[in-house]
């Protein structure tokens, strides 16, 4: 508690401007989450307290990001789909999500996860970012040019045919489940058909028509429809919001930009009474927890999201442990990973409960709260506390921001969030595979793999199959170098060590040495089966120097056990040289050792081998 005020004023003067930094970036992934301006503060409200207090990293300043609101978009609308567009019926399913994922965050935690987090691929994280900030530019159009689909009432009225049918499909599936459809007999159905409104189909209409134009491929489609419905006054202030953003930064950063568009934009909207679209009400008063998480629990309702929960907490884990060493550079400090994730799955378990969307360690807030001279988990938790008092006293005032302003906002973020990097790095990095004739760089090709396929399917599937293919291509490579090093050769032919010369001329043809290097793995197991097809006919003995064979695994066991096999059905004597810990430990529990190498066919060095042979090994 004494470390906690030891840098008061600093701390709350950090966290006051990551706070303030924070409140427009709150509102804005709120809103493109689809569950509100509201849901995106109390996220940030309760994440950024609660993973201060419980993390591990001192300076740092959690909230909702980018990429855990692009991935929560893709939850949101799922389950608002499964449950006929009904937010406040679907939101129960996603909020239990969220806090699966905060629960999957703190195992991870307990676990020791933290430390291998850093083994990700880059191109992946690559290829996720730039389809992160794809997604939110291109997703931000319609709103920033004030289209809406569902209130486009020719463009509504072409689905009211299939919401006809879906309706008429739900109520044979309510019959059915009632034990009361017969077929022989419909009269049930058409009493029920006829309780059917208009407004009923325009609504299931309009559900259509959102879900039609959702995500990168949805607004593509419906992009020249929306372009030729401009709303000019929504545009002009999305495209005031990105000027005043990006233009106050070069006069200064003092003061965040993005507050400064927020303040000023929706400022000369409501003064001047012009006829925008504000963003939805900011509910008043202290966030209530949803109990209809625990009242209306059915597992059923998320099972189809518990492998996106869980990419969830690791993509908040990536995302918060990349902002963790970017604080310990600027601090010159060490954070604990572990600790740092159990605290933010305390936070995103929280805020699920509260209503809010997940979140994760953000850089940007991060560096505002150190530069600001923030030090200790205080601040962190003064910027969740400050956002708590806005809402309670400004959200009348808040409710009142212009949509198109957050639109405005949110295409910034996503210009920001790519990354310009690996995108420029493209055509530097070597061109390592070939596919047919065309030689291609599988760094870019797993980067852009996942940066499409993010963008325009789906962003788990996605990073899972970069990982997958990341990872062959990475055994592929160390098998190939493997295989490289270690080829098959006689004396003869390979330059001899330095140890070996001592070997008689008389003794080298009936003596066949192999050089191991490396480990001997599934992906050199080939390389290393040839041994027995390449011994010359003239030699009675092999020598297997295991020296820099510090790694055998279970492929590499039983290609070793099918190569000594081959090679005492040939009568052909194994000796072993320099065997080390982890390979011996393998040989001996399946027996390979005594059982095929005798304990007295192994040696330490080459000289006590070379012992053996002038004493063995007969001309």
């Amino acid at each position: 508690m004494k470390n906690l005020f030891s840098n008061l004023k600093g701390d709350l003067f950090g966290g006051i401007t990551a706070g303030i930094v924070a409140l427009p970036l709150a509102l804005a992934f709120g809103v493109s989450s689809g569950l509100g301006p509201s849901a995106g503060l109390y996220g940030a409200i309760f994440i950024s307290f609660f993973a201060a207090l419980f993390g591990g990293t001192n300076t740092q300043i959690s909230g909702p990001t980018a990429p855990m609101t692009a991935v929560s978009m893709v939850v949101i609308a799922g389950i608002i789909a499964v449950n006929d567009g009904d937010v406040s019926k679907a939101l129960p399913a996603i909020l239990t999500v969220f806090l699966l994922s905060g629960i999957f965050q703190i195992i991870l935690g307990v676990l020791g996860i933290g430390k291998y987090i850093r083994y990700i691929p880059y191109p992946v994280v690559s290829g996720f970012m730039t389809a992160i900030g794809l997604i939110i530019l291109i997703t931000q159009i319609l709103p920033a040019i004030g289209y809406y689909p569902k209130e486009d009432t020719d463009y509504v009225n072409g689905f009211k045919a299939n919401a006809e049918e879906i309706i008429l499909d739900n109520i044979l599936k309510e019959e059915a489940g009632e034990g009361i459809l017969v077929l022989e007999n419909f009269e049930e159905t058409i009493v029920r058909a006829k309780k059917i409104t208009e407004n009923d189909i325009l609504r299931e209409a309009q559900t259509l028509a959102g879900s039609e134009a959702k995500g990168v491929l949805g607004t593509l489609k419906i992009l020249s429809r929306a372009l030729q419905n401009i709303n000019w006054l929504e545009l002009g202030l999305a495209i005031a919001t990105i000027l005043i953003i990006f233009g106050f930064k070069r006069i200064t950063t003092t003061i965040p930009s993005t507050l400064v568009a927020l303040i000023v934009v929706s400022g000369v909207a409501y003064g001047f009474n012009l006829p925008y679209r504000p963003i939805e009400e900011i509910p008043q008063g202290f966030p209530i927890p949803n109990l209809e998480i625990l009242t209306e629990f059915k597992i059923s309702s998320i099972t189809p999201y518990i492998f996106t929960a869980l990419t969830l907490a690791l993509l908040g884990a990536i995302d918060s442990l990349l902002t963790s060493v970017v604080a310990d550079n600027m601090t010159k400090t060490k954070h604990q990973p572990n600790k740092e994730l159990i605290g933010q799955g305390i936070g995103n378990s929280v805020a699920a409960i509260f209503g809010g969307i997940p979140g994760a360690g953000a850089t940007i807030r991060t560096v505002v709260n150190i530069n600001s001279g923030g030090k200790t988990k205080l601040s962190g938790m003064v910027a969740g506390v400050l956002l708590l008092i806005v809402m309670l006293a400004l959200s009348p005032v808040a409710s009142q921001i212009p949509a198109a302003v957050l639109a405005g906002i949110l295409i910034t973020v996503g210009i920001g969030v790519m990354d310009y990097k690996g995108l420029r790095a493209i055509p530097s990095l070597p061109r390592d595979m070939k596919i047919g004739p065309i030689k291609l760089s599988s760094e870019v090709l797993i980067m852009l793999l996942v940066m499409v396929l993010s963008s325009v399917w789906n962003l788990v599937y996605a990073v899972g199959i970069g990982l997958v293919i990341a990872s062959l291509m990475f055994m592929k490579k160390i098998g190939d170098l493997t295989a490289t090093r270690s080829d098959v050769k006689t004396l003869l032919k390979e330059k001899a060590w330095s140890d070996e010369v001592g070997l008689p001329k008389h003794l080298q043809e009936k003596v066949f040495i192999k050089h191991l290097k490396g480990p001997l793995f599934f992906g050199s197991t080939s390389e290393f089966q040839r041994l027995a097809g390449q011994i010359p006919e003239t030699a009675s003995t092999v020598i297997i120097r295991l020296g820099r064979t510090q790694y055998m695994d279970q492929s590499g066991l039983y290609a070793m056990e099918d190569v000594l096999i081959d090679l005492e059905k040939s009568n052909i004597t194994v000796l072993l040289i320099d065997v080390l810990d982890q390979p011996k430990y393998m040989m001996e529990r399946v027996d390979i050792i005594p059982d095929l190498i005798p304990r007295e066919h192994i040696f330490n060095t080459f000289e006590e081998c070379l012992a053996w042979v002038k004493e063995n090994v007969k001309e």
